[in-house]
């Protein structure tokens, strides 16, 4: 079996492994993978590594990869989290086919497999409370005792599991438990709970239908084989519960054995990836929606602006390994920079405005100045913006006196307009309460677009016309955290990081800014990387949502530190 032209190139471990098993003649057919999300809440940037892993190994052999919904806990889980999962791997490039797999599916399957269990000796229903259960299974160091209940016989058994599934029980009042080993090393195979009882909300796909749902211990492995799995590749933490889904396999009927393998997850800096910590970021207010562009979910990065081949090349640099490792938030920062530095356009937009008088300008003319969309990329054409007597630009990019390093204007001092003419300051405007709030200046209109020989001026500075500028609210998004590691102390949110939105309102955008659809990113000169908000009404002030800074403010803060 030869690797696909044009796939994904694949180093790691795991395409080593497989490369390994097509060689010996193991493996006859492509590997067909999946990747099984419990909607519950929205996919994060740690989903992101094993949706890239899956679908590369199944493109990179000629295989498939399967999308499968693992919703066996209907209290946590709805159809909003099943659809946002949907549009963020479509979103990420990749394609499951015509099928979407649910492990419901199989829900009448999974009963008759844990039947045979029971009729095989292999489970029993087990009265004991939670709190029982915990004290029966024993510690590290010493074995579990067996539950009082675990020698029933299989037709008390099965009439018990048929009642648990009619009804007849409350929640919590009795388990189905494999029926393995109480004193084996692995905890894992201490009679696990296989199914419990749930009288809870509809299922969003099942309705009313079941009231008993099989655990993930016993669904996972047997909705692996019953698709045809060949490869079930899952992070670090399954790995002692690999003992356990190869049991499962072992002693029911289905037509294959996966294997399973397990890799590094995703640990970033600056983040949370426990799917409880972000629901509790959500509903506690912390931040707006799963959307919120402080959020790692993959929502919230694409409503900040960072594109989908961004995300895949940051999934592609940090790799696939078994060794526990923390990624800095600079790689990804980079990737999106990166991507970003070649294909956004260029706009000029003021944040925090000053207002520029050019007193020797006519006061009724306009100037339309021929610009480059990407001053690196003449085949990205050109656009149009307007110069006019009154301009914006930005406050800190006037000091009343400044040292002789500062290149931009100062009083009595010249800077060049990016694109338009040198301009002098010649007088200041003070508001009622003493701050500057007009610089009254003089253009030379010999000096648009260069300097006349022998003169030469070092500093310049972005502006907008005041009359032609679209106002804007500019969101600056930051890190969430303030410490690269926010659950090692245990209160993940007292490093909430009360900067990580400044909301300026206010601000002025050149006009071709107005007609900027929501997600389309831009460079705003000397500012940052930026894109329309995706969520305001159509005559909303627009808002953009700053995706990233043109460099790394994070690490000068940490080398200072």
């Amino acid at each position: 079996m030869a690797e696909q032209q044009g796939a994904p190139k694949s180093d790691h471990f795991i395409a080593k492994i497989i490369r390994e098993e097509i060689a010996e003649g193991r493996l006859l057919t492509g590997p067909v993978t999946r990747f099984p999300p419990e909607p519950n809440g929205y996919l994060h940037i740690g989903h992101a590594k094993s949706i890239c892993l899956n679908f590369d190994i199944a493109k990179t052999f000629g295989g498939h990869c399967n999308l499968r919904f693992d919703d066996t806990n209907p209290s946590k889980e709805s159809e909003e989290f099943v659809s946002a999962i949907e549009a963020d791997v479509r979103w990420l490039g990749f394609d499951w086919g015509p099928e979407t797999f649910f492990a419901s599916d199989y829900f009448e399957q999974l009963y008759e497999l844990a039947c045979e269990l029971i009729r095989n000796g292999d489970a029993y229903v087990c009265d004991l409370t939670a709190d029982q259960v915990r004290d029966y299974r024993g510690t590290l160091t010493e074995a579990g005792r067996e539950s009082p209940f675990r020698n029933r016989t299989v037709d008390e058994n099965l009439d018990l599991f048929a009642r648990m599934r009619a009804g007849e029980f409350a929640d919590g009042s009795c388990v189905l438990r494999g029926r393995i080993d109480m004193a084996a090393a692995n905890m894992n195979l201490r009679d696990p709970a296989l199914y419990r009882i749930r009288h809870c909300a509809q299922h969003h796909q099942t309705g009313e239908q079941w009231c008993i749902y099989p655990m993930y211990d016993f669904t996972h492995p047997i909705s692996d084989a019953l698709e045809g799995i060949t490869h079930s590749l899952c992070t670090l933490e399954f790995e002692d519960h690999r003992p356990l889904y190869n049991w499962v396999l072992d002693h029911v009927s289905v037509p294959c054995h996966p294997r399973q393998i397990e890799f590094s997850r995703l640990n970033l800096e600056y983040t949370v990836m426990s799917k409880r910590k972000l629901t509790e970021l959500v509903t506690q207010g912390h931040v707006d929606s799963w959307d919120d562009p402080r959020m790692p979910t993959l929502a919230g990065l694409r409503r900040r602006g960072y594109s989908a081949a961004s995300i895949r090349e940051f999934c592609r640099r940090i790799g696939v390994t078994r060794a526990d490792n923390s990624v800095e938030m600079g790689v990804l920062e980079d990737c999106i920079r990166q991507d970003l530095n070649v294909g956004a356009a260029r706009r000029m937009a003021v944040l925090r405005p000053l207002k520029v008088t050019l007193e020797n300008y006519p006061e009724d003319e306009t100037e339309w100045l021929t610009v480059p969309e990407h001053p690196q990329d003449p085949g990205m054409g050109s656009r149009q913006i307007p110069f006019s007597r009154v301009l914006y630009i930005e406050q800190e990019d006037f000091r009343e006196q400044a040292p002789r390093k500062y290149k931009r204007l100062v009083s009595g001092g010249e800077v060049r307009l990016r694109y338009g003419y040198v301009i002098r300051c010649d007088e200041i405007v003070r508001d009622a309460t003493g701050e500057i709030c007009e610089l009254i200046c003089h253009y030379d209109v010999a000096t648009l677009g260069a300097d006349p020989e022998g003169r030469k001026v070092r500093g310049v500075v972005h502006w907008v016309s005041a009359e032609h500028a679209v106002a804007a609210t500019v969101q600056l998004y930051d890190r969430l955290f303030t410490v690269a590691m926010p659950e090692a102390g245990g209160d993940y949110l007292s490093t909430l990081n009360p900067q990580s939105l400044d909301s300026l309102n206010g601000c002025f955008l050149e006009p071709s800014l107005a007609e900027a659809l929501p997600g389309q990113a831009y460079q705003f000169e000397r500012t940052g990387y930026f894109c329309r908000d995706s969520k305001q009404g159509e005559n909303d002030v627009p808002v953009f949502n700053r995706i990233v800074t043109l460099r790394d403010s994070w690490a000068k803060i940490v080398r200072k530190g």
